[in-house]
């Protein structure tokens, strides 16, 4: 009895040790058992088989690259295990288990289709599911991956149809039963270790709370297990069964080992969802079995609840769980969790024996990152995508890829300056790249008016290029001209501002001959040779540049105006309603053919057309406006549209006065949107400072009064107003005084101390002939913005109709000095001279205002928005 007492002690021992995987003391243990109990000589001989394979198989995995070595170092295990695969070892309980073990040797040892023949004696595909000792289920497991693995390498030996379906459907339920077994026998390897974790509180009075042991691997059998039978879905091309197999993986109650697989998981259905499933073929996921709960509250997770099957992992189940009801949804629910695993497992150190691990790490986290910036951003979520890359910071040290697309989440959503900080960064960690600098180029040109900046970033991506030549040769000479363009625009010393218009000429030049294929190239050409009142030149490249492009829509606009300035009013109006055709919602379009009705037809088809623009205002941003967060995105559109003028009197080379207060208000954009927001023409200095003068003037109307800011992005109230001011001037036209009146205040309600409002309001005086009230009015835009031709002009001419010659004499000076290709300038300066008794001179300037009128557009060229695409 005590020898039986001894035995039962032992065998007891062994039971843990094979569950601890303790493989030195299951050897020492069973040579003990063999010794005191002769009648367990095949136990005791199975237990020193299995020790010998798994302690060889921890040192040297079963890897092709480990196979030579396998069959010398598993000949004594293999002596063992076969001695037991027998009838001997079937009294004894163990030859199932011996075959299967087999299995494993020879798959190790690289002999296939020996493996295969091991589980087909075990008779694997049919064992009964039941419950089973964790130890058996991991025995289980890995014989359904090994047979899987082995049917890979042993490929059917007939090609009928028939046999390589049969061959494909047997791999794949090898590997789903394996991964089942994998997971439910991880699910009690957590609970076998929390029960021995409170054993161990409970002896020693702690109660403090242990971590689980992340330590545990499981190999690379069981690893092949839970990701193989998803991937061969997906080449077989059964999508959807890939997609219910990641979502059975991960439905699954999480255990220690599996954490970082789960990283894996998540990051592969949502890649899957994003390249592969449609709307039209996505499925929910089905709802998991609510447990009913008088308290109706969350159930905790049952620990101990069995799914249907006893080889199935046991899964989460509780009230009022989130389902994805569209693909968008999940697939964004999934990359927020993996992003959250990422972060959670990322390596801060920078210390050299951590190196493969944080690169490993971080490489898992960019994975993540990129295809997050692809579902995000798809969807307007510029914000969300923000948040992460602010979390990726921190293990992004030195790290440019994230950088570079963390100053792009900055560009989509609005926010330049921080953007151009970034990407200064990323130019120092790229120091031969050059795209950031043409990045960085093109924010200070286009958002932040930084011109002489923007210089030196085209000219350092000029000097990467030429070192290190990456076919951006053009783009770099490009960006060059478009920063001497706007220096050129906002300078008014002649000499200075000629020496800049022939550098930017000459890098026009530069970028067409180095791509004669860049439409931009041809159309900056085209608009430069309009500046210098060139029509013809300006026709040819910018004809060129349709051919090169014929949907580019600035392209299309600077042809309208050139046609308008060549006096073929009918030919324009015909292009622009062609072209509204193909952009139905092209606000700067719909705006120049308002001028032109207004020009050649009459102000009762220009009032229709801006009653149009109205409407459509009200179509695309009325409901953003109904909203009082400014982050809220917005709809989108295909076309391009930018409404970049004012009114035909108020738009002149500083027509995007207002810019600083759009860019105030950071949302982010579509395409349509951001170009309908961008007033970009002519990005000038002075007309930046009057906009935040408006803006500062704004606010103090609104704390002084009843004004407070409408709700909602303020630069689509801008646009608004814009249209307001565009009906005034035309109800002007009509005589119809009372109805601009009314269409100045509801301009008014919007932006109060606008240059723009105080302009219109001194046309309507001026048209009722109060000079006196007009003349302030013109003083107050000009005060506000001292460079508004429009203003000048009209100022001037008040101060004539007043007698006071030389201050208007001295007023439409300067107007000429900032503009003097307006014809209107030189016409009313003439008048002024001629009644100061100066004929000659007055002749001189009626002269110049034909000449110049000869090849006036009905709007300036610079009214045409600036553009990189």
């Amino acid at each position: 009895m005590a020898g039986k007492g001894r035995s039962f002690r032992i065998e007891t021992e062994i039971e843990k040790s094979r569950e601890e995987s303790n493989w030195k003391k299951v050897i020492d243990l069973a040579e003990q058992l063999k010794l005191r109990s002769p009648n367990s000589e095949y136990l005791a001989n199975f237990l020193i088989g299995e020790g010998k394979l798994e302690s060889f198989l921890e040192e040297f995995p079963p890897i092709d690259a480990n196979t030579s070595r396998a069959r010398t170092g598993l000949t004594e295990a293999k002596r063992y295990l076969v001695s037991t695969a027998s009838e001997q070892g079937k009294k004894a309980g163990v030859m199932l288990d011996s075959n299967l073990l087999l299995g494993k040797l020879h798959y190790a040892m690289g002999l296939y289709e020996d493996s295969l023949n091991y589980y087909n004696q075990a008779e694997l595909q049919t064992l009964t599911e039941k419950q089973l000792p964790s130890r058996s289920l991991r025995i289980v497991a890995e014989s359904y991956a090994i047979k899987g693995m082995c049917l890979e390498k042993v490929p059917p030996s007939s090609s009928s149809k028939y046999k390589q379906a049969e061959w494909d459907e047997q791999r794949v339920k090898c590997f789903e039963v394996a991964g089942d077994l994998t997971l439910l026998y991880l699910q009690e390897q957590d609970k076998l270790q929390q029960q021995q974790q409170q054993t161990t509180n409970t002896n020693t009075g702690s109660y403090s709370p242990q971590p689980p042991n992340p330590e545990r691997q499981i190999g690379p059998v069981l690893e092949t297990a839970l990701q193989r039978a998803p991937i061969l879905h997906i080449q077989t091309g059964k999508l959807q069964s890939a997609v219910t197999r990641y979502r059975t993986m991960l439905s699954a109650v999480e255990s220690s080992a599996t954490q970082s697989l789960r990283l894996t998981l998540t990051r592969q259905l949502a890649e899957v969802l994003l390249r592969g499933v449609s709307g039209t073929v996505y499925a929910c996921p089905e709802k998991a079995s609510e447990t009913t709960a008088s308290n109706k509250k969350l159930t905790q997770i049952s620990q101990n609840s069995v799914a249907d099957s006893p080889w199935k992992p046991r899964k989460y189940t509780g009230f009022n769980l989130f389902i994805p009801q569209n693909e968008n949804e999940e697939i964004i629910l999934l990359l927020l969790i993996s992003e959250a695993m990422a972060v959670r497992d990322a390596v801060l150190s920078q210390s050299p024996e951590f190196k493969e691990a944080r690169i490993h790490a971080y490489d898992n986290a960019t994975a993540i990152y990129d295809l997050l910036t692809i579902a995000l951003v798809r969807w307007g979520h510029a914000d969300l995508l923000h948040e992460s890359f602010e979390r990726a910071m921190k293990f992004s040290f030195e790290e440019p890829h994230v950088w570079m697309q963390h100053a792009l989440c900055l560009v989509t959503m609005g926010q330049y300056a921080h953007a151009l900080t970034v990407l200064k960064e990323v130019t120092r960690l790229l120091p031969t790249k050059v795209i950031p600098c043409l990045l960085a180029a093109r924010i200070c040109y286009e958002q932040l008016n930084q011109v002489a900046e923007g210089l030196e970033w085209s000219n350092k991506a000029l000097n990467r290029e030429i070192s290190s030549p990456q076919s951006l040769l053009s783009r770099c000479h490009l960006y060059l001209g478009i920063g001497y363009n706007l220096q050129a625009a906002a300078n008014h010393l002649k000499q200075e501002k000629q020496h800049l218009v022939n550098s930017a000429f000459d890098a026009f030049h530069k970028a067409q001959q180095t791509d004669p294929n860049d439409h931009l190239a041809e159309y900056y050409l085209a608009l430069q040779f309009a500046y210098g009142c060139q029509v013809g030149e300006a026709m040819s490249h910018v004809k060129m540049a349709l051919n090169l492009r014929a949907e580019h829509v600035p392209s299309l606009h600077l042809l309208i105006l050139l046609l308008s300035a060549q006096k073929q009013h009918a030919e324009a109006l015909q292009l622009v309603e062609a072209a509204l055709e193909e952009y139905p919602d092209n606000l700067n379009l719909l705006y120049v053919k308002a001028h032109l009705e207004l020009h050649s037809i009459g102000g009762e088809s220009a009032l229709f057309t801006a009653k149009h623009m109205l409407a459509l205002w009200k179509t695309l941003y009325e409901d953003q406006t109904n909203i009082e967060l400014p982050d809220q995105s917005e709809k989108r559109s295909d076309t391009r549209s930018v409404f970049q003028l004012y009114t035909s009197e108020m738009s002149d080379k500083d027509s995007s006065t207002s810019i600083s207060n759009l860019r105030k208000c950071s949302s982010t954009l579509s395409v349509h949107q951001a170009q309908n927001y961008a007033i970009t023409g002519s990005l000038h200095a002075h007309s930046l400072a009057a906009s935040r003068v408006e803006q500062a003037l704004s606010e103090v109307a609104s704390s002084l009064s009843s004004f407070t800011p409408r709700p909602g992005p303020q630069r689509a109230w801008l646009l608004q107003l814009q249209i307001w001011l565009l009906l005034a001037e035309i109800y002007l036209s009509l005589e119809q005084v009372s109805a601009a009146t009314a269409c100045i205040q509801e301009a008014t309600s919007i932006f109060p101390l606008s240059h723009h409002i105080m302009y219109m309001r001194g046309l309507v005086h001026e048209y009722k002939q109060e000079f006196t009230e007009a003349k302030l009015c013109f003083q107050n835009a000009v005060a506000i913005n001292p460079t508004h031709i429009k203003s000048l002009q009209h100022l001037g001419l008040i101060y004539h109709y007043l007698g006071s010659q030389r201050l208007a004499e001295k007023t439409l000076r300067d107007a000429a000095r900032i503009d003097p290709a307006s014809h209107q300038t030189w016409y009313n300066l003439g008048k002024v001279l001629e009644s100061l008794g100066e004929f000659d001179t007055a002749s001189d300037c009626m002269a110049t205002a034909l000449e110049v009128e000869i090849s006036n557009p009905i709007l300036p060229f610079s009214s045409i928005p600036l553009t990189f695409d």
